[in-house]
């Protein structure tokens, strides 16, 4: 069963906004090249997260492993998530579409980051 990764953001109209999500998709296309890779937003970027499930579906895919690149489960990943999850699941219904926790939420990260925040604070330590 061929797996794929399906990476969802918010989007915004400043196109440097996506600069991190790209590089996030590049760093997991590089570490795994079999795996299919799509980064959708949810507005302003393009694709869309229909579109981005589709290509995932043309490339073969019959599970799919959705990830909120969200700090939190706001609104945007508890409310309009699910509804185009449900879009997605009528246009492709033999593939299975796997909702994943918002990435801010995952143990890992929240440690990654209050590691980095704490970098911050050792490096003005040592100026002052």
């Amino acid at each position: 069963m061929k797996h794929g990764l399906l990476l969802f953001a918010h989007g915004a109209r400043d196109p440097l906004w996506a600069l991190p999500f790209e590089d996030v998709a590049r760093r997991i296309r590089q570490r795994a090249p079999a795996v299919p890779v799509e980064l959708c937003f949810l507005e302003f970027m393009q694709p869309g997260l229909v579109e981005g499930g589709a290509r995932l579906a043309a490339a073969g895919c019959a599970h799919v492993d959705v990830v909120p690149l969200f700090l939190g489960a706001g609104g945007h990943v508890r409310k309009d998530l699910p509804v185009l999850l449900a879009t997605l699941s009528a246009a492709h219904a033999s593939m299975q579409w796997e909702l994943r926790p918002a990435i801010g939420e995952v143990d890992s990260v929240v440690e990654a980051m209050a590691l980095a925040a704490l970098t911050f604070a050792q490096d003005t330590s040592r100026s002052s």
